[in-house]
């Protein structure tokens, strides 16, 4: 029975679990990105994004809470000292979950799972935010729509 599961088991003893989950948080915050299972990059975002909001604030204790997670001292340090500061402002959601089809050995669902502010890719490539015309929600009159359309002409005939 499964009478409140709250999370994904994994098909392992917690140990191996909290073991797997580790590694593979350090791994995530020390490259930044990596591939695995689908199932595996939803347990791993669900045991990640508490520790980097934990992160905003560098202090001792919330260091020690981080390292009994993570168990890296090299990951906890890139975590307080590159990743806090990037995502200081950014309210929750700091990691992407991509879908990349299946694996050749046993079709499972596979994954990549990267944080959302390193991937230059993605940044490189979103268009840049433009002040927007603020508009009315009111639709416009028949007259305002004809002046609108004849200005343009007026200007062209002006030259």
């Amino acid at each position: 029975m499964r009478h409140n599961k709250s999370f994904n088991h994994l098909g392992r003893k917690s140990g191996h679990r909290k073991a797997m989950l580790a590694n593979m948080a350090s791994s995530l915050l020390l490259h930044k990105r990596i591939e695995t299972t689908l199932a595996k990059a939803k347990a791993l975002r669900m045991y990640v994004e508490p520790l980097i909001t934990k992160s905003k604030e560098d202090s001792t204790h919330s260091r020690r809470i981080v390292f009994s997670y993570l168990k890296q001292k090299e990951a906890v340090t890139e975590l307080f000292r590159t990743i806090a500061p990037k995502i200081a402002e950014r309210p929750g959601g700091y990691t992407r979950i991509l879908k990349t089809g299946f694996r050749v050995g046993d079709a499972a669902d596979m994954a990549i799972i990267e944080l959302v502010d390193f991937n230059e890719a993605a940044l490189a490539s979103a268009p840049k935010k433009e002040a927007k015309k603020s508009t009315t929600r009111r639709s416009r009159g028949k007259k305002a729509a004809a002046a609108e359309e004849t200005a343009p002409v007026a200007e062209e005939k002006a030259e």
